[in-house]
């Protein structure tokens, strides 16, 4: 039992006795229901859930809060998905769009050469035209002038599109790309599990079984990958939920997520007929949730970009033990639905310093956190 923070908050001084309970659980690293998952996301009182989270990711990292020295390539926003809360896609020729050529990502991983750069993140929009070897290609590029920083690359919807182009299985679609240099694979595109919610914000996009299946072929063949879970829509609690705990069977079956990233919908330039946006508050709280129910996934991101340095201090004291990476200034896709940050980019030192001022040890990690 984490004593400290029964100190704080007495069991018995919790007047809801089923939240009671589930807070005893918490507290003694029990695995949590479903049912304790809906106790949580009603319950009002952020202090006592910022107590029970920081128990559970102080139990599991202790002080530490990671990040890493990163970069991103985008290849292109031009996309067959017609995602509503898109803010990122456009069609080719259009305004703002944009394909890169292998020459233009070499160009782009010349600038880092020498650089103590540890990850090249590549994520983008589903190119109708591209085929699995130009992603191939497109690899074996960046691995050629930065061979000493993992790539993690594509989400399962991108991988989805290049096995169907090809007509080959999710299995060989990624031998080929991991032969050309890809080691790890980012968590997006999962967006809301729950298949009636994608059809109304993500019609005809890859569906849950699927994003899962790829998840648990990449993890059979050694790709450790991340998972995501877009929030603060049209979903109800008993969504994230079940997002939540679809994750933690999976991570149960092969152990291959190394962390989980709460993803806030931001409204401007999309088109889901939502007027706002959840509260700094939601944000919180869904953190904590997510923490507490995610027993075996090891990592919580607080991804500053989309949160902001301040919100992403705040969620550092609701289960959030990584920050991520210096960015600099390499992504659009929040910038683009009018997030905080719209050149994002800090120092290594400047994010150490974010991390000690809320409280934590600073500690540089790589794709696989492993310590530096």
């Amino acid at each position: 039992m984490c004593n400290f923070y029964t100190v704080i908050f007495p069991l018995n001084t919790i007047a809801n006795p089923c939240l009671r309970a589930v807070a005893e659980k918490a507290l003694q690293g029990e695995r949590l229901s479903a049912a304790d998952g809906q106790a949580l996301y009603g319950c009002e009182d952020l202090a006592l859930l910022s107590s029970l989270a920081t128990c559970r990711r102080r139990q599991m990292n202790g002080d530490k809060v990671f990040y890493n020295r990163n970069f991103h390539i985008e290849p292109t926003n031009i996309c067959v998905n017609h995602c509503l809360f898109c803010s990122y896609r456009r069609q080719a020729g259009e305004a703002g769009s944009w394909e890169y050529s292998i020459d233009d990502i070499r160009k782009i991983c010349r600038s880092y050469v020498g650089q103590p750069v540890t990850e090249v993140h590549i994520v983008g929009g589903v190119h109708p035209a591209r085929d699995i070897y130009f992603y191939a290609s497109l690899l074996d590029a960046v691995k050629q002038l930065l061979p000493q920083a993992t790539i993690k690359a594509f989400t399962a919807v991108e991988i989805d599109y290049m096995a169907q182009k090809a007509g080959w299985t999710y299995e060989k679609s990624l031998r080929l790309l991991k032969e050309n240099g890809l080691e790890a694979m980012p968590g997006g595109g999962a967006e809301i599990f729950d298949e009636t919610i994608r059809r109304r914000i993500c019609p005809g996009k890859t569906g849950a079984h699927t994003w899962l299946c790829i998840h648990e072929t990449a993890h059979r063949m050694g790709i450790r990958t991340n998972a995501t879970m877009l929030f603060g829509h049209i979903e109800t609690p008993a969504h994230r939920i079940d997002h939540l705990l679809r994750l933690r069977e999976l991570q149960d079956k092969t152990g291959g997520f190394d962390a989980f990233i709460p993803l806030k919908y931001k409204s401007p330039h999309n088109r889901p007929g939502i007027a706002g946006e959840v509260s700094t508050a939601e944000v919180l709280h869904n953190f904590a949730v997510c923490r507490l129910m995610l027993d075996n996934i090891p990592h919580l991101k607080a991804y500053w970009p989309m949160l902001g340095k301040d919100v992403m201090q705040r969620a550092l004291h609701f289960g959030a033990d990584d920050i991520d990476g210096t960015i600099d200034d390499s992504t659009k896709i929040y910038s683009m639905a009018g997030a905080d940050e719209q050149r994002p980019t800090l120092t290594a030192g400047e994010l150490e310093n974010h991390i000690t001022a809320a409280g934590y040890t600073a500690v540089e990690r790589n794709t696989f956190y492993d310590e530096l």
